[in-house]
């Protein structure tokens, strides 16, 4: 039987090995460029038949190490880091779509990536059309067109904490021969590991708990490597790139097809490269994920509990709760359920807004997934940007509070949250 590293020690030791001498912190970086002694040396990088560093924009050293280590956490081939979660998602759409094409999602997504797809890409010639996660397998597969190019969903879904059934997601792309793409921001691979479940691509908001610490913006793309680009769903990858001399990337490359195009044609013409800085930033708070992830899941199904049973609440939702329907999936697919739900107070909107006024402990920010307690009235933020009915759609209630919960003491957070009901 193999003997697999755990994601402790990964998360501590993976991306980077210092040789003698050398640092035992993962160095920063901070140079756009690369010195190089000879003409040929350079041709090779650009013509991809040697991998190295040049410029910044395609590569750099302590990012690279930030790639290689969340790879290993997610148990992926690779990885492609960029400026920000919403960059390495327009990224995936950019690498996989063109004008024409089509995408199927789940409904029950973050705010911007709702905006991002039934809105910006629309403009570029993708079309999106979004499904309840919670339809049949028949219906899901009935969305899907022969110009369909991916499948994606998230899984917790932001805000709702709704768990993706990964299985009947990746059924369905298995049978169309198309990847399935997973938002692992909210569980992290400590929690859950997607590409363990069918999916074949998984990207993050590294700003939340990733980061952990509400000081670095960061997204990436992690790879599993077994999705065959060498079709004609996929002319991109199977046909002669004119900007590099005729190279056919699936040929080329194999299985790293998917993150090469993405690194030297998305990333090249883009620019969204995350920062050495931020990278740093990223890399070193991930070496205490695991632990986080622990007291995050911990805390939140103590305060959904003590929100259960509170008189003036009138709904709780957290996959923790024995009472919520989305326990089973839980079960079958989270170790734990991560530090964020959502609950409504009884008298709608107006004693939501009361209730977050009157808190001291948690903050009232317009981010989530940090060591500090903060909660978040979506309907008026970062849903604002939508009708009622596409509120209701990605299940944003008028009510709905959606509560980040730290890694503080549980006392003291529940007595916060017992103050602020009161009044």
């Amino acid at each position: 039987m193999e003997n697999k590293t755990h994601i402790e020690t990964l998360a501590v030791q993976a991306g980077y090995e210092p040789k003698n001498g050398e640092p035992r912190v993962l160095p920063i970086c901070q140079s756009t460029t690369f010195r190089y002694t000879s003409c040929e040396e350079l041709a090779k990088l650009f013509d991809l038949d040697e991998s190295g560093y040049f410029y910044t924009r395609l590569g750099n050293p302590t990012i690279d190490a930030l790639e290689r280590k969340f790879a290993a956490l997610e148990g992926g081939i690779g990885a492609i880091a960029f400026s920000s979660g919403q960059a390495a998602s327009t990224a995936l759409i950019f690498n996989l779509c063109n004008a024409g094409d089509h995408i199927l999602s789940a409904s029950t997504i973050y705010g911007g990536t709702y905006n991002l797809f039934a809105h910006t890409v629309k403009k570029l010639g993708v079309e999106v059309t979004f499904v309840d996660p919670k339809a049949s397998a028949d219906e899901i597969r009935s969305k899907v067109r022969p110009n369909t190019k991916f499948i994606f969903g998230e899984t917790l879904s932001n805000p709702s904490v709704k768990v993706l059934d990964f299985e009947k997601f990746a059924n369905v792309a298995r049978e169309f021969n198309i990847p399935f793409a997973v938002d692992n921001t909210f569980p992290t691979p400590a929690l859950c590991r997607p590409f363990d479940f069918g999916a074949n691509l998984v990207i993050h908001s590294l700003s939340k708990y990733a980061d952990g610490h509400a000081s670095a913006m960061g997204g990436i793309i992690v790879d599993k490597g077994d999705f065959n680009y060498d079709n004609p769903k996929f002319p991109d990858f199977c046909t002669p790139d004119e900007s590099y001399h005729g190279m056919v990337y699936a040929k080329k490359f194999g299985k790293f097809a998917f993150l090469v195009k993405a690194r030297t044609h998305i990333m090249r013409d883009t620019g969204a490269i995350l920062s050495p800085q931020n990278a740093f930033l990223i890399n070193m708070n991930l070496e205490t994920l695991p632990l986080r992830m622990e007291r995050h899941s911990s805390n939140a199904l103590k305060l959904a509990e003590f929100l259960e049973n509170h008189p003036k609440v009138s709904w709780v939702e957290y996959p923790g709760l024995k009472s919520s329907p989305e326990k089973p999936y839980a079960d079958k697919y989270l170790k734990a359920c991560s530090g964020v739900l959502t609950f409504g107070p009884k008298g709608g909107a107006h004693e939501a807004e009361k209730f977050m006024n009157s808190l001291k402990l948690a903050a009232q920010v317009i981010h989530v997934a940090d060591s500090r307690t903060s909660v978040l009235h979506p309907a008026s933020t970062t849903h604002r940007q939508l009708s009622e009915e596409a509120q209701r759609e990605t299940g944003i209630l008028p009510e709905l509070i959606r509560v980040s919960v730290g890694i503080e003491h549980i006392d003291d957070i529940i007595v916060d949250f017992k103050q602020a009901l009161e009044k």
